[in-house]
């Protein structure tokens, strides 16, 4: 987070804290209500859920696209617990560099 603007920094730091009360749209709470069960409650996801994100004004695509990175997340997060995957530390300059490069490439 440090490329970050100290606004932007807080408001990151809000929506991980507790996306739910964090001063975000209610589109994007939607969304991430709808990942959080998607990864920790899938049997329990059902198609209202979509709706209720898609009621919230995100597009189709939108929400296609967020279940597509989250569902990437998932896996390679389950495959470097389980192969026991080097992740560089929190406040290494890895994440910072990873970021810019994401953000250069159209990702943000």
């Amino acid at each position: 987070m440090a490329s970050l603007d100290p606004k932007q920094r807080e408001l990151t730091a809000q929506v991980l804290d507790d996306y739910r009360r964090a001063p975000i749209s209610e589109g994007l709470r939607s969304t991430l209500a709808f990942l959080e069960r998607m990864t920790l409650a899938p049997d329990a996801l059902t198609p209202d859920d979509a709706r209720a994100v898609l009621a919230a004004g995100v597009s189709k695509a939108a929400l296609e696209d967020a279940i597509e990175v989250a569902y990437l997340f998932n896996i390679y997060d389950r495959l470097a617990d389980s192969m026991g995957w080097h992740v560089p530390e929190e406040g290494s300059r890895f994440y910072e560099g990873a970021a810019a490069m994401l953000l250069k490439r159209g990702y943000g």
